[in-house]
């Protein structure tokens, strides 16, 4: 018996043929283009995930900017800056700063974020500035300060951060220069060392004031925050005269810390720098 095969029934399941296996073909390719893509993009996120600011290198102060893109970093009044003397404005309005510190205000904890030693502050503390009210939130410390004086970078700088209920910031900055053993260090460094991430509760007591300088003559300007997000409108105000602390207490807080934490020095963009007589 012979079989006849119609001509048109084979042009026709040849083409069903042909068109299944090109959109298979293309289904396989976009299936792989898709894969690729997905595959950058989390390549790209992780990469992005990998960085976050830090002191050198490629995420140095330099690249705060690029890397922290919804921050102030690359703003105009940005945070330290060298304070020439002869260049700043004595201002006789200027009062003493009404700083309230008590002596049984308890420090809350002590944590090393990877940046600097952070002590961390229950409410007492505070300081009245253009009738306003900026509580005590915590001290930090850099290594080695980050405003200059005439040039002059101190071994140490305590900065005591506030807030006011809006949310706007005011630092006190004390310079640290080697000398004698101070008694107010030996207190907070009798809870370290602290680990990188570590966070040690304390709990106790703490007159803060014994770490400020006998002459509380200062510098004062408007900035930012020195680490990211670098918020401007910060009041600033340097006391002009340093504590001592011994080279021991600078060598702990030294070996717990980034070495150099301090960022560089910002243009002052016609920012005026007024001092106490």
């Amino acid at each position: 018996m012979k079989i006849y095969i119609n001509t048109v029934c084979i042009v026709a399941i040849t083409t069903i043929i042909v068109i299944t296996s090109c959109t298979n073909t293309k289904e396989k390719i976009r299936k792989e283009h898709s894969l690729e893509i997905t595959k950058e993009k989390t390549i790209t996120t992780t990469n992005h995930a990998k960085k976050h600011w830090s002191y050198v290198g490629e995420t140095s102060p330099e690249h705060w900017a690029e890397i922290e893109k919804n921050s102030d970093c690359g703003g105009k009044f940005q945070s330290p800056i060298n304070i020439v003397s002869l260049n700043a404005i004595v201002d006789t309005n200027l009062k003493p700063l009404a700083i309230h510190y008590v002596s049984n205000t308890k420090i809350h904890d002590v944590v090393n974020n990877g940046h600097s030693i952070q002590y961390n502050f229950e409410e007492g503390d505070y300081l009245m500035y253009k009738d306003t009210k900026y509580n005590l939130k915590q001290i930090h410390f850099h290594e080695s300060s980050e405003h200059t004086i005439n040039g002059i970078r101190y071994p140490i700088v305590i900065h005591m951060v506030h807030i006011n209920s809006k949310g706007e910031y005011l630092v006190l900055a004390v310079m640290a220069k080697e000398g004698k053993t101070s008694a107010p260090f030996r207190f907070l460094e009798s809870y370290l060392p602290v680990k990188n991430g570590e966070t040690k509760t304390i709990g106790m007591p703490f007159n803060l004031s014994y770490n400020l300088p006998k002459d509380k003559g200062y510098y004062t300007y408007v900035g930012s925050l020195t680490t990211p997000p670098c918020t401007q409108g910060v009041n600033w105000f340097i006391f002009k005269e340093p504590i001592t602390i011994s080279l021991r207490q600078v060598k702990i807080l030294r070996d717990l810390m980034p070495l150099n934490n301090y960022r560089n020095e910002q243009p002052l963009n016609g920012r005026e720098v007024k001092m106490t007589k």
